[in-house]
């Protein structure tokens, strides 16, 4: 076969969605892993963003003033799936912006149309730069930011599975503050004008409440194969 084949073969994007807790992230990297792909976290983006403003002293409820500011850090995404990276003007954002406060802001700053146009340009350009194919994830991944990847996935479980996955990443949490939080930040990111987290009409719904991390990954992985064969 020839290299050209190949090539387009393994050049596939693949747009993995859903909400919080149901295995998005460490799916994704395994996935992009096994294959040979590039890696993006997109939520990663919309955290830097929001740890930026807050960090900057932008009245993150107020929309006017995070659109004013929007455009003004400069964020990199490394895209090693062993390895990701995000940076901040220069700075390495990783551990920050996992922190609560921005964990409870970033909806809000995301909702913003001035942000997410921003944030949706640098994640297209990125994902066209993978010229070895790449695993996108995030919220709007399938529906609005890459409509024509390859393959769209979107992960789902029920509340009470992720919010003890969510509990058991963050020591000390509590599990009915944590199921609720996720609650309320599905019904925010749902419930937003722009890009809202939805479900594209094609993709394939992985349901992982009963489903180990191993399970996930192995299925994801199969339909990626599937859909590279049939290229």
């Amino acid at each position: 076969m020839s290299t050209t084949v190949e090539t387009a073969r393994s050049s596939v994007i693949v747009a993995i969605d859903g909400p919080s807790g149901t295995g998005k992230s460490s799916t994704s990297k395994a996935v992009a892993a096994a294959l040979g792909l590039s890696y993006l976290d997109t939520g990663a983006q919309y955290r830097a963003i929001t740890w930026w403003m807050l960090t900057n002293g932008v009245d993150v409820s107020d929309p006017e003033q995070i659109a004013t500011a929007a455009a003004k850090p400069v964020i990199v995404s490394g895209t090693d799936p062993s390895a990701p990276t995000i940076t901040v003007d220069g700075v390495d954002a990783s551990g920050p912006i996992r922190t609560q406060e921005v964990t409870s802001k970033v909806s809000a700053v995301s909702a913003v149309p001035e942000v997410r146009t921003l944030i949706t340009g640098l994640q297209r350009s990125i994902a066209a730069a993978a010229t070895g194919g790449i695993v996108v994830e995030g919220r709007d991944i399938g529906t609005t930011v890459l409509p024509d990847a390859d393959l769209k996935i979107f992960l789902t479980a029920s509340p009470e599975a992720r919010a003890a996955r969510r509990s058991g990443e963050v020591k000390g949490s509590d599990l009915t503050a944590t199921r609720e939080a996720l609650i309320k930040r599905d019904a925010a990111d749902s419930g937003r004008k722009t890009s809202p987290l939805a479900k594209a009409d094609d993709a394939v719904e992985v349901d992982t409440t009963e489903l180990t991390l191993q399970q996930v990954i192995e299925c994801v992985v199969t339909l990626v194969e599937g859909k590279r064969v049939a290229a």
